[in-house]
């Protein structure tokens, strides 16, 4: 960061918060505009994001101690809150600070939403004219200069990020894009079909790849959740790799990275704590010689759901509950046989189908079924039964990072309860997890 010899103006807010206000040069024309947010390790700093972009404003997270030169468009800069780092102050250029690293008094709920919006629209200037809509007319055009007549590959999963992506890259560049769907036999029941039926009558160019047999063979046996989740990278890679090389001259490689991936990668410390690999195509752009394009990367998951609202994509995939990329493997505990995975199927088939008639679905932000690596004793038609036992999960959240259990109804639970016990052979008994992340984790494995 430069040494900048700067004037410092004190404006005191109420509730004590201090704004340093660094002159601002009003000569300058901004053809576009955002505000920094210098995170200092607080949980609070995606809130804080997600605050500012609902006033349509665009904003970036940086950490404090690694962020690019503001240049013209950097309207202002927020310090997050962080007792730990309160001596650390950054030095920047006649730009408008708004330091939230208090001392003796935290701000959040509605104070904070006041103090955020005077800052960036009162002191900031901010247009607020940063909008779904304002973003996909960008992007398009964006992605129509940078990628021109060049050929792109995309990995669809039939979640709402990587759809999005595809409609996109789809209204910029036509039948260029070309969309792979692999179906790794650890899908919903049904769910590759209905999405394939979807996807071709938007008119995407996507081909499905039926590679069940091949995942289920290398899965075979496997109970540690690392190990299924390597296996299942390795082995898509491999899939994703074969279909790819059948399209000639490709030179892209688009991703439904989103925001929140972006700022745990960069954190405070050096990086996000690593709980569990994630499912991606890692490794594919490097080996197969191709230019990454994310286009979503500045979003967080609602304003991706939005985007896609703009776009037009079809009800059950742009408010389908988010999807683990390894699919039932990380919610099948234990081995993993096709036996078990269709009991697995079966229950959470039936628990989803319950959510979506009770007009529970769109309540919770994600839900599933888990088949623990447990049997208990149980008694059906008059006779002792020792089957297996399955979790019902439902959380409530606004972008994945914190949640907590979904206080579904008791008759809904023990409906639910009785038809999974009573239709699904090889199940005598339902628990419900109600359990928040964090400490907990939102799947189980």
């Amino acid at each position: 960061m430069r040494n900048v010899s700067t004037k410092l103006l004190i404006v005191n807010y109420p509730l004590s918060i201090d704004f340093v206000f660094l002159w601002h040069n009003l000569n300058k024309i901004h053809l576009k505009e955002k505000i920094f947010i210098l995170d200092f390790g607080s949980h609070n700093t995606q809130s804080i994001a997600k605050q500012i972009r609902e006033l349509n404003v665009y904003c970036e997270v940086h950490p404090f101690n690694n962020f690019p030169a503001p240049d013209q468009s950097v309207k202002g800069v927020i310090l997050s809150d962080s007792p730990s780092h309160t001596n650390d102050v950054p030095n920047l250029s006649v730009i408008p600070i708004l330091d939230l690293r208090c001392k003796t008094q935290c701000f959040t709920g509605e104070e904070l939403s006041s103090k955020l919006k005077s800052f960036v629209v009162e002191v900031c200037k901010c247009s607020q004219s940063w909008t779904p809509a304002s973003f996909v007319d960008t992007t398009i055009d964006d992605l129509k200069k940078r990628l021109g007549n060049d050929k792109v590959i995309l990995g669809l999963s039939g979640g709402v990020d990587s759809s999005v992506v595809a409609f996109l890259l789809h209204k910029a560049i036509g039948q260029n894009l070309t969309c792979v769907f692999v179906d790794h036999g650890l899908l919903r029941k049904n769910e590759f079909s209905k999405v394939m039926d979807s996807y071709l009558g938007f008119g995407l160019n996507v081909k499905g790849v039926d590679a069940s047999k091949r995942f289920l063979e290398e899965l075979n046996g496997i109970s540690d959740p690392e190990k299924k989740r390597k296996t299942i990278g390795r082995v898509f890679i491999e899939v994703f790799e074969e279909e790819a090389n059948k399209v000639k001259d490709v030179k892209w490689l688009a991703q439904g990275t989103i925001y929140p991936d972006v700022i745990e990668s960069v954190s405070v410390n050096g990086g996000a704590v690593k709980v569990k690999s994630h499912h991606n195509v890692g490794g594919l752009p490097e080996k197969m010689n191709l230019k990454v394009v994310e286009p979503l990367r500045l979003l967080f998951k609602d304003e991706v759901r939005k985007v896609g609202a703009v776009l037009g994509l079809p009800e059950f995939i742009l408010h389908r509950h988010p999807f683990p990329g390894p699919g039932l493997a990380i919610r099948l505990l234990g081995p993993i046989t096709r036996e078990r995975l269709e009991i697995l199927k079966e229950a959470d088939d039936i628990f989803i189908e319950g959510l979506k008639k009770n007009g529970l679905y769109d309540k919770v932000w994600q839900a599933g079924v888990i088949l623990l690596p447990v049997q208990t004793v149980g008694v059906i038609d008059g006779n002792r039964t020792y089957e297996n036992a399955v979790a019902l999960r439902a959380i409530t959240s606004t972008d994945g990072m914190t949640a907590d259990w979904s206080r579904l109804p008791y008759e809904f639970l023990s409906s639910i309860s009785n038809e999974i016990i009573n239709n699904v052979k090889g199940i005598n008994r339902v628990v419900y997890d109600i359990s928040s992340k964090p400490p907990s984790t939102i799947e189980w494995e």
